[in-house]
Order: structure tokens, then C-alpha cells, then sequence
């Protein structure tokens, strides 16, 4: 029995799953687009199931709606008290057009009430990965790198005597980004969460001091979700849900959106294994903000494996998750 333990445990990482729960910052443009409401929905699931621990949510996009999308949601999982952290500028500044947040902060409580009651973002992070244990925080970044390569250039503080560079060096496992793209061309793209704040993605892609996985446009693209999930007849008072409604029918869209984000949570918690094949690579940004391949392999850039029909199965069951009654 010992032994047959010990080859689960062994086994564990190896399938994709992790061995206890994976502690993770969240890092969100939450706004010009709603598959970060299914990336938060499938990352407070997977703390409900005991496999995630959401320390810190916190958004790289000043726009005014973010802060308070951030605390509907955290509320809606029961998980009120979760830090919330903005970037304190005025840019980048992505608004939201098809006005899905606008719906869910005035039909669902939030006790953050506006980006000025947040914590600004880089102290966040400070005091957030300075009260953890060494190399055990995956750092999730599903929209641009203005945060992160703000904390890289971070000074020591009350927080830690480390600089950003040493403190992410010091506690942070991995980063899992949503971000870059290898276009028709086989060499280069723009892509959205890079192009934004492109010299923040020169300097996290060139600086950064852990591992980075990242999953490119073209993964998302093909995973469709948010379909099943608004008709799904069981889901009542639900901002998720509502989310997706307001903003699919903003985008006269039937067949469910593109879930770039939802694949870097995924993997982020669960491995890639079960869902993705990976190869090393290295990106090059130029100043307008098109990633270009380039020999190197610094690295991890997941492509595909199983039909992403699967891949949309699985994060949309994880999306429709509701949280038990308190």
C-alpha cells in the first residue's frame, strides 16, 4: 500500500494534477473581453475542488469597471475577502463596449465599490509573495504585462527587503501567460494582450526570472464556450452567466466565444498534459508590439493535442460550476 501511495504521487504531476493546491495571483485586463469572467469562474471551480488557493486577483487595466468585476465576482464564489489589486494609471485603459460589467456590478453585490478602494497592484503583489513559502506561487496572467514589469522594476518596501526581480526569483514557481501568437506565417503575430503595453512584454519576456508557459492566440481561438452555459436553464442569479448573455448577444454571437483565457488557467492549475503537447520557443517584441520567433528556448508554448471541442467541454463544465450555498 505504501509503495502504491508513493507511485500516485509520483503519478500526479505527471497526469496533470497537482499534488495540493496550487497557489496563484490572478492578473486580468477584466473588460474588453469576457473570457476573463470564464477564467475566474474556472479558477474559483477549481479552488472548490480543492485544487487551487486564489491569493491575490488583481488587474492590469485602469478602466473603472475592473475593480468592482473583480469583487462581483469573488463575492458571487463566496470569496469576498480575496485582495483585489488595479494598476494606478491612466493607462492601459480598455474599456468595456458591450457594457457586460456594467450589467453585473449594478444587478450583483460588490463591497469593493471602485478602482480607488483598491490596493495599488505592484503592493500588492509585494506583500502578497513576501508572506508566501519559496518557489510556490504560479503568477496567471490573462491580460497585459503592465503590472508584472512594473513589479520586476519594484524597489524594496515595506514588504521585503528584495527587489521585484529577486522576490519573483524567490517566490514565484511559474508564470502562465495568455498572451503572443504564431501567425498564419509561421513567425510572427499581434496579439491583443501584448500589442497593448508592448515595451511591459519586451521587458517580463527578456527579465523574468522563472519559467513561463504560454498559451497563444491560436490555442483559445478554437475553444469555444459560454453557448451551454447561457442556456443552461439550472443556472439562476449568476454573474457569470449573465456576463456571457449580455455580451454574446452585444456580439450577435450564437456559437460561444473564444476562451484564450480559460486555457492559461487550465493549465496553469492542472498541467498541460491531459489537454496540450508544449514546444520551446523564443519571442522577440518588437516597439508595435508583433512577436516574432527567433531561435532560443526560453519557453514553454503549448500547442495543440486533443480536438479543441474537448478542450471547450471541459473548461465550460469548470465554468458552469456554482458555488454551495453559504
Amino acid at each position: 500500500m505504501k509503495n502504491f501511495c508513493l507511485l500516485i504521487l509520483w503519478l500526479c504531476p505527471l497526469l496533470g494534477f497537482p499534488q495540493r493546491a496550487t497557489s496563484v495571483i490572478l492578473d486580468t485586463d477584466i473588460g474588453p473581453d469576457y473570457d476573463d469572467v470564464g477564467a475566474m469562474a474556472l479558477l474559483h471551480a477549481l479552488e472548490d475542488l480543492g485544487e487551487a488557493k486564489i491569493l491575490a486577483t488583481i488587474s492590469c487595466n485602469a478602466f473603472e469597471t475592473t475593480g468592482p468585476t473583480l469583487s462581483v465576482l469573488n463575492t458571487y464564489f463566496h470569496r469576498p475577502e480575496i485582495p483585489i489589486g488595479i494598476v494606478k494609471s491612466t493607462v492601459p485603459n480598455e474599456a468595456c463596449k458591450q457594457l457586460w460589467a456594467q450589467a453585473i456590478i449594478r444587478d450583483y453585490p460588490h463591497p469593493l465599490k471602485s478602482n480607488a478602494e483598491a490596493m495599488e497592484a505592484v503592493s500588492l503583489y509585494r506583500k502578497t509573495l513576501s508572506s508566501q513559502p519559496d518557489k510556490s506561487v504560479t503568477v496567471i496572467t490573462i491580460g497585459f504585462f503592465t503590472n508584472l514589469a512594473n513589479l520586476l522594476s519594484s524597489k524594496p518596501d515595506e514588504f521585503s527587503s528584495l527587489t521585484g526581480n529577486e522576490l519573483v526569483g524567490k517566490k514565484v514557481k511559474q508564470l502562465v501567460s495568455m498572451a503572443a501568437g504564431i501567425g498564419k506565417d509561421g513567425k510572427s503575430a499581434y496579439e491583443f494582450n501584448v500589442v497593448i503595453d508592448a515595451g511591459a512584454a519586451r521587458k517580463v519576456l527578456a527579465e523574468w526570472p522563472t519559467p513561463i508557459l504560454l498559451s497563444g492566440f491560436e490555442i483559445g481561438e478554437k475553444v469555444l464556450t459560454g453557448s451551454r452555459l447561457i442556456k443552461n436553464e439550472k443556472i439562476k442569479q449568476s454573474p457569470v452567466k449573465d456576463a456571457y448573455r449580455v455580451a454574446l448577444k452585444a456580439d450577435n454571437n450564437t456559437v460561444g466565444r473564444n476562451s484564450w483565457d480559460q486555457t492559461a488557467v487550465l493549465v496553469a492549475i492542472r498541467g498541460y498534459s491531459l489537454y496540450f503537447n508544449s514546444r520551446k520557443v523564443n519571442f522577440e517584441i518588437n516597439a508595435d508590439g508583433r512577436n516574432v520567433l527567433i531561435p532560443g528556448e526560453n519557453f514553454a508554448y503549448l500547442t495543440e493535442k486533443i480536438p479543441p471541442v474537448e478542450v471547450a467541454k471541459v473548461i465550460e463544465d469548470l465554468m458552469m460550476h456554482q458555488p454551495g450555498k453559504k
